[in-house]
């Protein structure tokens, strides 16, 4: 149960599924990963406590941590290590920031910057070649910043252009209408050079804190 202000549940994610108490009693860390949900990091039923892994983001050109808890379809679950929770396909997308919308946008970048220690460094590739946490993912409206703020993302995905990178434009973005001012001048495009846009897919990102 959980409670809070007017005692409403607001998101309450599946941590763990089809396991008694004490198959996942980790207070201590290095949970079994068949039995709990991939970012689980500890967990005790007898505490009553779960820590989750957090995901850094960018939103209004403010750094963000979030969780990513759910996800519509196989692709985006199983690149994030998410439940897959294909309830969340009858949400209605291409309304963001319209009038009772229920969800927001999330702008990933595929072929950001890569380097380990490159500052810059961004996007699918480098998050799958390990070299760092997390592509960077840049969100909406987040709570303090923007009263249109809902956990459920709209997943757009865009790509830098060969002309864009040989010209040297590719860096790391971190604000929504920073990518979609590159959009609009051809720097990004949607995968392939497809037209810029959401994927289809949504998924469940609860921001947790803001840094600025």
């Amino acid at each position: 149960m959980i409670e809070n202000a007017g005692g409403h549940v607001y998101n309450a994610p599946i941590v763990a599924f089809g396991a008694e108490a004490g198959q996942i009693e980790f207070p201590k860390g290095d949970p079994d990963y068949r039995r709990v949900h991939d970012k689980v990091v500890r967990i005790s039923p007898k505490e009553g406590t779960v820590t989750l892994k957090l995901i850094p983001g960018f939103s209004f050109a403010k750094p963000v941590f979030y969780l990513t808890l759910d996800a519509s379809e196989p692709l985006p679950a199983t690149m994030e290590g998410v439940t897959l929770a294909p309830g969340l396909r009858d949400i209605t997308l291409g309304r963001d920031d319209s009038a009772f919308s229920a969800i927001e946008r999330l702008f990933a970048i595929v072929n950001g910057p890569r380097g380990k220690d490159n500052p810059q460094r961004q996007g699918f590739n480098s998050a799958l070649a390990g070299e760092g946490q997390g592509p960077l993912n840049v969100i909406g409206g987040i709570p303090t910043v923007a009263t249109d703020y809902s956990p459920l993302w709209d997943v757009n995905v865009g790509e830098w252009t060969k002309t864009a990178i040989d010209k040297g434009y590719r860096s790391r973005v971190i604000e929504e209408f920073q990518i979609l001012g590159l959009v609009q001048g051809g720097h990004i495009t949607g995968p392939g050079g497809a037209k810029f846009g959401s994927t289809g897919f949504i998924v469940n990102c609860p921001v947790v804190h803001r840094f600025l």
